[in-house]
């Protein structure tokens, strides 16, 4: 497994300051649940969210065709 990234490099940076750098990089968090009883798995779930500029993941205007 990799190292973790330091996502500030500096120890006097604000919440705007780590807030605007994920936005910027991305994150996606990713999580499982299960539900089990008497040592059987009746439940799983899988969750994944991803947390970006909207600008990261839509398509820019420009390469979209015109609107009819």
């Amino acid at each position: 497994m990799s190292e973790p990234l330091e996502l500030i490099e500096r120890t006097d940076a604000s919440l705007l300051d780590t807030v605007d750098h994920l936005l910027n990089k991305g994150l996606v968090l990713t999580g499982e649940v299960v539900i089990g009883l008497a040592g059987i798995d009746l439940i799983y779930l899988r969750l994944t969210a991803l947390l970006c500029a909207a600008d990261r993941v839509l398509p820019k205007a420009s390469e979209e065709g015109p609107e009819e």
